[in-house]
């Protein structure tokens, strides 16, 4: 009976392998965008917060799971969802962190909203820890966390949660915004490799630098990494593209106050174009002018564009 059940094992094998690969193209997919949920007479910070948390759960619920701390196949096969996860859950996080130093304190000396000072160490976790405790768990025990904020908001009593929809700490969180754009930009950039003027310290005549860096050098992202750093952008602009149209609901007042709202809708706009579909079977490197596309340099052109809109929407806030 014993020696039986081993001929069949290797059938039972490739069976096995055969449904890990069918499964793991399953859960390569990336998710659709999340519908607008506009509740007509909302509590200001509504949309934010549950925007926050329904792109959380996104990671935890979408086909596989989440799937960056997978030890077995077809997770543990798969390189692009991982990066993609990876994207969305550094926007999670800098939203968390723009809710509790920021959106919900009226001044820098006021009290921290206990239910997102919870929360923000929580999706910080780890995203690669399978057991004990395991990234899932703790990433839901931060949307936990984040649902007690929003109920407290709803609420509306005297000790509610609070949410200050103003010009300062909108333009708080999208300081981080551009940063992270500025940087997944110069990345997608370096996929074909570029001599760089080190240009760290320009514009300060008495600024120094530790350590002293060359003079110029050549930035490249390895090869092996290009799809990763591809996959990553797209999963952070498809996150941001979610908070930003719930940033436009929240801070509906101060846009038009600005009349900005328009450039919102453009850093929108330019991030929907990188969430456009991949034909390719393999994230090209070619040359910039060369035979072959280059995926990175196309994905980088609307990154900077957004970026860009970004800068200039941060200053029309601060100055306009």
């Amino acid at each position: 009976m014993g020696e039986g059940l081993w001929r069949f094992a290797p059938l039972l094998l490739a069976l096995y392998l055969l449904a890990a690969l069918v499964m793991g193209f399953f859960w390569s997919s990336e998710p659709e965008g999340l519908p607008s949920q506009r509740a007509a007479n909302a509590v200001v910070g509504t949309a934010t917060t549950e925007s926050l948390i329904r792109v959380a759960d996104t990671l935890l619920s979408k086909p596989g799971g989440f799937i960056s701390n997978d030890i077995l196949p077809p997770g543990v096969w798969l390189d692009n969802i991982p990066n993609w996860e990876y994207g969305v859950l550094i926007q999670v996080r800098d939203l968390a962190k723009a809710m509790r130093e920021s959106f919900s304190r009226s001044q820098t000396q006021s009290t921290e909203n206990r239910s997102l000072a919870k929360a923000e160490p929580s999706l910080n976790f780890s995203n690669n820890s399978w057991a004990v405790p395991a990234s899932e768990s703790e990433y839901r025990n931060g949307i936990k966390q984040l649902e007690k904020y929003l109920a407290s908001l709803q609420s509306q009593s005297q000790s509610a949660a609070k949410f200050y929809a103003r010009t300062d700490n909108l333009n708080y969180w999208l300081q981080t915004v551009e940063s992270r754009l500025g940087s997944l930009s110069q990345r997608l950039s370096a996929s074909v490799g570029k001599r760089r003027l080190n240009t760290d310290l320009a514009g300060s005549t008495e600024a120094k630098q530790s350590p002293v860096g060359p003079e110029e050098m050549e930035i490249k992202t390895p090869w092996l990494k290009i799809d990763d750093v591809f996959y990553e952008a797209r999963g952070t602009s498809w996150a941001l593209i979610q908070f930003l149209k719930a940033v436009e609901i929240d801070f509906a007042d101060v846009l038009a106050k600005k009349n900005a709202r328009v450039s919102l809708q453009q850093i929108i706009r330019e991030l929907e174009s990188t969430q456009d579909a991949v034909y390719s079977p393999m994230i090209l490197n070619g040359d910039g002018f060369g035979l072959l596309a280059n995926h990175s340099l196309v994905m980088a052109s609307y990154i900077s564009r957004a970026n860009a809109s970004i800068i200039e929407l941060r200053e029309l806030l601060t100055n306009g």
